[in-house]
């Protein structure tokens, strides 16, 4: 028998998207005709739905609004995740407006609801039985509730030997955390996984400003063991220890949504990682699930075409 694929916590948000795209720039004002689509989302829940389409095992861990938390099991278990999420009977599922331009590229309008609840109780430490990785995004650090989960799942995980991986979600939030904070707290992930905004608000809190990639990559690599700087339709840079970094180059793609390209890009290196991959060739494989993801709405894997449109990445 072939052996089992690796087991993978991941724990952080469960959103409901409203996806507008427009086939022109918005203009204020006016009416601007739109394809506009529901679909489940979530950065973490994303990462989850394309890392169990990618053939890892996936555990996800959350909190939704009692309402339609049946739903939002029933979409993740679709896609291959074991769901593990909380029904919150007073508040919401979070709910995001995702407006896509004609170039692809997005702007969020953001209520993280029932998310903000997330509670210990949510995501007990046994969830970490077995799991070879534990995998979080940023907005499980920027408020009190998820943070004080999040923390205590990497000091579980360190306990056990789980190594931890992390992608940090928003510029924006990490703007408005305690300089070094966010460093702090993460410190000794063995991936990080910054957009380029990302990566400049890090290094600059680190001591090391400006937001060409290869420098921020270089100075967030001496606070995690592996560093990936998403450059969107520019690729990539890896930074792993002391070596150069390195550019990984993006993949031929006709882009329709941006909206979970990143979370993509993570699913296809973790999945690649994990099945023993080095870095650059995991990163490589990334690049082929992300353009993958800008071809169709929405941040997670598209399964109308059937169970073959995003197999595993070859190595």
């Amino acid at each position: 028998m072939p052996p089992s694929p690796p087991r993978v916590l991941v724990i952080g948000d469960v959103i409901n998207d409203i996806v507008a795209k427009t086939a022109a720039p918005l203009v204020a004002g006016a009416d601007n005709p739109a394809v506009i689509r529901a679909t489940p989302g979530g950065s973490a829940a994303n990462q989850a739905a394309w890392m169990a389409r990618l053939g890892l095992s996936v555990v996800f861990a959350g909190r939704v609004g009692a309402e339609d938390a049946a739903f939002h099991r029933r979409e993740l278990a679709r896609l291959g995740v074991e769901p593990r999420l909380a029904a919150d009977e007073s508040a919401a599922t979070g709910a995001i407006v995702v407006l896509v331009g004609p170039d692809g590229e997005r702007t969020m309008i953001t209520d993280r609801g029932a998310n903000l609840r997330l509670r210990p109780d949510d995501v007990p430490a046994a969830l970490l039985d077995g799991v070879a990785l534990l995998h979080l995004t940023g907005y499980s650090f920027f408020a009190p509730g998820p943070r004080a989960v999040a923390l205590g799942l990497i000091a579980a995980a360190s306990r056990r030997g789980v190594p931890v991986t992390v992608d940090p979600g928003s510029a924006a939030f990490l703007r408005q955390l305690a300089p070094g904070a966010f460093l702090a707290w993460t410190k000794g992930a063995v991936v990080c996984f910054p957009n380029r905004d990302e990566a400049a608000v890090l290094a600059e809190r680190a001591g090391a400003g400006g937001d060409d990639p290869s420098r921020t990559a270089a100075t967030l690599a001496r606070n995690y063991d592996t560093v990936v700087v998403k450059l969107g339709a520019a690729g990539a840079m890896l930074a792993t220890g002391g070596a150069p970094p390195v550019p990984i180059p993006a993949c031929p793609a006709t882009v329709r949504d941006t909206t979970g390209a990143g979370d993509a890009f993570c699913a296809g290196f973790l999945t690649a990682w994990l099945a023993g991959a080095q870095p650059t060739e995991a990163a490589t494989a990334a690049a082929r699930v992300a353009a993958i993801a800008v071809s169709a709405l929405g941040g997670r894997p598209d399964t109308q075409d059937g169970p073959g449109a995003a197999s595993a990445p070859a190595r």
